[in-house]
C-alpha cells in the first residue's frame, strides 16, 4: 500500500457535485427553499416532528442547551468519551458540567453509574437539569433506560447522535426524540453522510424548535405572530433575545439532502465491513465494541480493544499502523483529562472505565469507500503486528 488509509473518509458523488453546483447558478447562497427542504427529510426519515438545520454539530448542541433553559449554576451531564464539544455546550451557557462513566463494552453511558449518580446527586440537591447520552462510534445508548431515570429525576435529555444518523434503537431510527427532549447529528465529512461542515436539531416539541431556530438566528423573529407589537410593515423584524449566526447555507442543504439519498446504502456497507472486522478479528486478543441486541450501529467508527494487560503496546500498535500507512485514531480522549477540564476540578481517577476505555481502544479504517484489498492490508498488518 503506497497511500495513507484514512480512518474515515467523506464519498462525494457526481450527483453531489451538481446539486451544489446548481444552487451556485441560483438566486439564493446562504438562505433559501433548499435548508427547510433538508430539514424535512431529516426530520420525515428519522420519524420526527421538526428539525432546525445549523452550521455544525457543536451549534446544534449549544442552542439545544440554550431552548432547554440551560443557564449559571445548572448542572449538565455527559459522557467523558466523546468529543469536548459534549461537554464545551454546557459550559457555553454558564452551567456546570459533569461527567457519568461509561460501560467499558459499549463505549456508551453506563445505565448504571447514570442510576448510581442521580441517586446520590438527589441527596445533595445538585440533580442535573440535562443529561447528554453520547451514541459513540454510531451505536445507541439505552435511551429507554435513560428515559426513566429522567422521569424518576426530573431531568432533560439531549442525544448527541452526532455519529449515529442511520441508526436504530428498538427497530426505529435514531433520531425520532421517542425518548429524548432534543437530538443532534453532525454532517462533517468524516461522518455518515455530509454537508461539508453542518448539524441538525431535532425535536417533538413545538416550544422547543421555535426556540431553537431563533437562537440559531441572531435571537430574531420574523413571524409577526410572535411579535410583541403591530408590524411596522413587509420589513419588520424583532430581536427578542440574545442569540448567534448558526445558521446553514443553501449550499451545504444542497449536499445534505443528495447525500441522504445514499444514507441507508451507506450504513449498510459500513455494518458490512464491520462484520468483515468482527470475522477477522474473531480468534484474536482483539475485541470490537459489543452491539446490543436493541440497536442497529450506523458504524461511524470501528474501535478496536487490546486487553486490559496489553496497554503497554497500545501506542507501539498505534504508530505501527501509522508507519504502515494506516491512519488509525482514538477515540476519544476522556474530556475529564483535557487540561482545560483539570483546571476545573477533574483528574486523573475520576471515571475508570473511561481511562480504561482510552488506554486500551483504537479506531481502524473504515468507510464505505473502503476497498476490499485496503481492508485486508489492515487486518493482515495489525496481525501480524499482534504475533510480533
Amino acid at each position: 500500500m503506497n497511500k495513507v488509509i484514512p480512518y474515515g473518509r467523506q464519498n462525494i458523488s457526481s450527483d453531489d457535485i451538481e446539486a451544489v453546483i446548481e444552487v451556485l447558478h441560483s438566486d439564493y447562497l446562504t438562505q433559501g427553499p433548499l435548508v427547510p427542504k433538508f430539514e424535512q427529510k431529516v426530520a420525515q426519515y428519522c420519524q420526527a416532528s421538526m428539525a432546525v438545520a445549523v452550521n455544525s454539530a457543536t451549534s446544534a448542541l449549544h442552542i439545544a442547551c440554550l431552548a432547554l433553559g440551560v443557564k449559571a449554576e445548572d448542572n449538565v451531564w455527559t459522557s467523558p468519551i466523546s468529543f469536548v464539544a459534549s461537554a464545551n455546550c454546557a459550559l457555553y451557557c454558564g452551567a456546570n458540567i459533569d461527567f457519568v462513566d461509561i460501560d467499558v463494552n459499549t463505549g456508551n453511558m453506563s445505565i448504571t453509574a447514570l442510576a448510581k449518580k442521580l441517586a446520590i446527586a438527589k441527596l445533595n440537591n445538585c440533580l442535573p437539569k440535562v443529561v447528554i447520552p453520547v451514541h459513540l462510534a454510531g451505536q445507541s445508548c439505552d435511551m429507554q433506560a435513560i428515559a426513566e431515570l429522567a422521569k424518576q429525576y426530573d431531568f432533560a435529555i439531549i442525544e448527541d447522535a452526532s455519529h449515529a444518523i442511520g441508526a436504530k434503537y428498538q427497530n426505529l431510527p435514531v433520531g425520532n426524540c421517542l425518548y429524548s427532549d432534543i437530538c443532534v447529528f453532525s454532517f462533517h465529512p468524516v461522518k455518515i453522510v455530509t454537508s461539508a461542515e453542518g448539524g441538525m436539531a431535532l425535536t417533538n416539541q413545538p416550544k422547543l424548535a421555535k426556540h431553537l431556530r431563533q437562537y440559531r438566528s441572531h435571537g430574531i423573529v420574523t413571524e409577526p405572530s410572535l411579535f410583541t407589537e403591530p408590524s411596522h410593515g413587509p420589513w419588520y423584524y424583532q430581536q427578542q433575545t440574545l442569540g448567534f449566526n448558526y445558521r446553514m447555507t443553501e449550499l451545504q442543504a444542497a449536499l445534505g439532502i443528495s447525500q441522504l439519498n445514499r444514507l441507508d446504502d451507506f450504513v449498510a456497507k459500513r455494518n458490512e465491513l464491520a462484520k468483515t472486522y468482527d470475522q477477522a478479528f474473531s480468534k484474536t486478543v482483539l475485541d470490537s465494541l459489543y452491539q446490543n441486541i436493541e440497536t442497529y450501529s450506523s458504524y461511524h467508527l470501528y474501535v478496536i480493544q487490546l486487553p486490559y494487560n496489553c496497554a503497554n503496546i497500545h501506542k507501539k500498535i498505534f504508530t505501527s499502523l501509522r508507519e504502515k500507512g494506516i491512519f488509525s485514531q482514538v477515540h476519544y480522549i476522556p474530556i475529564h483529562m483535557q487540561p482545560y477540564y483539570q483546571q476545573l476540578g477533574f483528574s486523573f481517577g475520576d471515571f475508570p472505565n473511561a481511562e480504561q476505555y482510552y488506554l486500551n481502544s483504537i479506531s481502524i479504517p473504515l468507510y464505505p469507500d473502503l476497498t476490499s484489498q485496503e481492508q485486508q492490508y489492515v487486518i493482515d498488518t495489525l496481525l501480524a503486528l499482534l504475533e510480533n
